[in-house]
């Protein structure tokens, strides 16, 4: 059984994310850990010997992604991304992939937007980002309120995210994954950080009504108490992890894996051979 577009849980409330975007575009967007993912593909880029002449950049911060890559086409992370098919020999999706409803059909987009053996390159919060964060909260609200509501993103792990490359359509798929650790005065100043990137909770199923401030309050003596900074006991700290999927539109001039059974030596005389060159 398969599941449709309409049937498909809905994650994100799209317009609540695009108020909460345009509000840290406004009032001063906090912009380092886009900077940190920004390095890291250039570096990606930097390692292939071919120069891209038409690149095109998905992402819900285009006055930033702009300036990192000036002779990119950008577009807007929207459901239906406005990309053409084969018009683009890099693509990058870059820092709005985890708030996708359909990732797999964001990357499916991409790949088509490609040319042959062009490059799609993604950059997006993964793994275990804001894991102190949403275990505090989740602690505070079960022992103040008795329920457990949504407020941070689920995040997919990098093996997983990885698998989406492959389901694409893409050839030569790779996954890695940048930690970051981040210290904050405590967790009202780590929150206020959050929606000054953007990333503040805008998920289809969050809580209606405000929250009584002795969640926060709680929430935030969890923190101090279990989360601190090594360096700063004053201070509490919280992991970003940055994860980067890598893949490449097929061609036939690109390296084949071998076929099972096509091997011309045996596993056991190789290993043989490995132990003799050591004695």
């Amino acid at each position: 059984m398969t599941t449709s577009a309409q049937d498909r849980p809905t994650l994100t409330d799209r317009p609540a994310l695009l108020r909460q975007r345009d509000r840290a575009n406004r009032r001063g967007f906090a912009d380092i850990l886009h900077r940190l993912a920004a390095d890291e593909i250039q570096d990606r880029l930097s390692e292939i010997n071919r120069r891209f002449t038409a690149p095109a950049v998905v992402t819900g911060f285009p006055d930033f992604w702009a300036q990192v890559l000036p002779d990119a086409r950008v577009v807007s992370d929207e459901p239906v991304l406005d990309l053409q098919p084969g018009a683009h020999d890099l693509v990058v999706h870059a820092m709005a992939l985890h708030w996708a409803d359909d990732p797999v059909g964001q990357m499916v987009q991409c790949a088509r937007a490609l040319r042959e053996d062009g490059l799609f390159i993604a950059a997006c919060f993964g793994g275990q980002t804001l894991q102190e964060l949403r275990a505090a909260l989740a602690q505070a609200e079960v022992e103040m309120t008795g329920g457990l509501s949504p407020r941070i993103l689920p995040m997919g792990e990098i093996r997983d995210m990885g698998g989406l490359l492959g389901r694409a359509g893409l050839a030569l798929p790779v996954a890695d994954l940048v930690t970051q650790k981040a210290s904050y005065r405590d967790l009202f100043h780590l929150a206020h950080d959050l929606r000054a990137m953007g990333e503040g909770n805008a998920m289809a199923a969050r809580l209606r009504r405000p929250t009584g401030r002795a969640v926060f309050a709680r929430a935030a003596a969890i923190m101090a108490e279990h989360h601190a900074d090594r360096d700063d006991p004053s201070r509490i700290a919280t992991t970003f992890d940055l994860v980067f999927l890598t893949g490449w539109s097929p061609s036939e001039t690109q390296p084949k894996p071998l076929r099972p059974g096509s091997a011309t030596t045996r596993l056991e005389d190789a290993l043989k051979e490995i132990r003799t060159r050591k004695t």
